[in-house]
């Protein structure tokens, strides 16, 4: 039985990870090469690929890693270009990079500021900017970017950079939805919420509970309805279906993968 993906070409930007196990990327990287598509993984880090690429072959994929800074307009022009290179044509672009820094207005240094808008906003503007000419060259694709739930509703701490930096990328990929439709082009977007991925022990702990992981996963857990928090496998599957033809008539919207959080009231 053939993949949801099969043949179909796919650039993952942000398909390493912080640390072992489940990052939104790796997942995302995992999951289509399992669906029969052939994986461009893109990250920073070649370290943060290794895994991805170990476990994308334990299912017999097509991978295919590449370097790149997703702030960088030129190295976003040559990624897009090296993928052209490699396989002929881009189906699917997902735009994964991000991460969160603390603070409201008041406490956020400017230079923070513009660095959260960069990571989580411009790195999405840029994917966009340059394979969207590739898509209407070839008849249409699939743009899968990731927000959060911080870009819709109060998530626990003040993170003015991030939460405007996710708001945008949701109103970003339905203006791009709308203008390209006509081309064939789809854009959606997936909101995770609180997920356990690796970012929970290698950076988010330090930052909110002093280190201590089991202290901060309690009060994440606290705020999620369903009574288990999801992983990146979770935001990797809502990524697939939008991607995957089983989607055709889905453009301009966005999928909450959150447990039901968003839709509390407290």
């Amino acid at each position: 039985m053939a993949g949801r993906l099969e043949g179909k070409v796919a650039i993952v930007a942000g398909a390493g990870s912080v640390g072992p196990g489940w990052g939104n990327g790796r997942a995302i990287a995992y999951r289509f090469a399992q669906e029969g598509a052939r994986v461009f993984a893109v990250d920073l880090s070649a370290d943060a690929l290794e895994e991805t690429v170990a476990r994308v072959e334990q299912v017999g994929g097509d991978i295919t890693t590449h370097l790149a800074n997703v702030t960088v307009a030129d190295e976003v022009e040559r990624m897009v270009q090296a993928c052209l290179d490699r396989y002929g044509r881009v189906d699917i672009l997902v735009n994964n990079v991000g991460g969160s820094r603390k603070g409201g207005p008041v406490q956020l240094p400017e230079s923070d500021w513009d660095a959260q808008l960069d990571y989580n906003l411009k790195s999405v503007f840029l994917g966009c900017k340059y394979v969207l000419p590739a898509m209407t060259e070839q008849g249409g694709g699939a743009i899968v970017n990731i927000a959060s739930t911080s870009g819709i509703r109060w998530t626990g701490s003040a993170q003015v950079g991030y939460a405007s930096a996710k708001a945008g990328v949701i109103q970003l990929s339905r203006v791009v939805a709308i203008e390209h439709a006509p081309k064939g082009i789809r854009c959606n977007t997936v909101i995770p919420g609180q997920l356990h991925t690796p970012m929970v022990e290698t950076r988010l702990a330090g930052q909110r509970s002093g280190g201590d992981v089991e202290k901060l996963l309690a009060e994440r857990q606290s705020r999620i309805p369903l009574p288990f928090m999801g992983d990146g496998l979770d935001t990797a599957n809502a990524v697939v279906f939008l991607a995957s033809d089983e989607a055709r008539f889905i453009t301009a919207t966005e999928l909450v993968v959150d447990g039901g959080m968003s839709a509390r009231c407290d």
